[in-house]
């Protein structure tokens, strides 16, 4: 499929490194952002920020722009967005792909729940607790007794009453992560399976550190979408 438009859907690396290939490759891209982080790291092509008004408004888009295909490669935990990509997809008979790195390794000692909220009742009272769920959803953790170490790239608009900010962008290498985990005294870590080599150091300095480990189960994918698990596989299909 050559020089054909295309509507990324992004703000993963993996999104970063996709647009560059089908830049590279000739291909009209459009990467879309959710306008979430302050400052972002723009991939190559054009870039539009914001919503599109739902299902329906995105349908709308796809026929006024032409897109050829939309490619949804964004958070494995943007399931609002991936659900409305997958509908606009079927409602005007774009192609349509969901790039979904593979999930974190299961580990037997892994306390694994499906949500933030159960992963705050997971806590236990009085534990100091790495908490690296991004910003959106650290108000769950409000009425648990302990002490975190929140990590985000910007600041969360609710913060539990004892905390400490750890503003900072990733990939962070695994002598990092012991050392701020060793500093603040860390005995729990919570994160969600976002996958993906960028987040494996936390898990191996936590394993090491003997720490427990409470991961936020990924939420299901929209029934019947095409799934691949790297930006190989989606430039494979593209050429299909």
């Amino acid at each position: 499929m050559a020089g054909v438009r295309i509507l990324l859907l992004g703000g993963t690396s993996e999104a970063r490194e996709l647009a560059t290939r089908l830049v590279a490759s000739g291909h009209e891209v459009v990467s879309s952002l959710a306008g979430r982080v302050s400052n972002p790291d723009l991939p190559e092509g054009d870039v539009r920020v914001g919503g599109f008004g739902g299902p329906d408004g995105l349908a709308a888009y796809l026929t006024e722009e032409k897109v050829d295909a939309l490619v949804d490669a964004t958070h494995p935990f943007a399931e609002h967005i991936s659900a409305n990509a997958y509908a606009a997809a079927a409602q005007t008979g774009t192609m349509h792909l969901l790039l979904r790195r593979p999930g974190f390794p299961r580990h037997p000692e892994y306390v694994v729940v499906p949500d933030v909220h159960a992963a705050a009742e997971a806590i236990t009272p009085g534990s100091t607790v790495f908490l690296t769920i991004g910003r959106q959803q650290v108000s769950a953790f409000g009425h648990v007794d302990a002490k975190f170490v929140i990590r985000a790239i910007d600041p969360p608009s609710v913060l539990p009453p004892h905390h400490v900010l750890v503003l900072d962008r990733g990939p962070f290498a695994f002598d990092e992560e012991i050392e701020l985990m060793q500093r603040h005294g860390v005995d729990t870590l919570v994160t969600k399976d976002s996958g993906g080599a960028a987040t494996a150091a936390k898990l191996e300095a936590a394993s090491q550190l003997g720490l427990t480990v409470i991961v936020v189960a990924r939420p299901a994918v929209p029934e019947g979408a095409h799934v691949v698990e790297s930006v190989e596989q989606v430039m494979h299909q593209l050429v299909r």
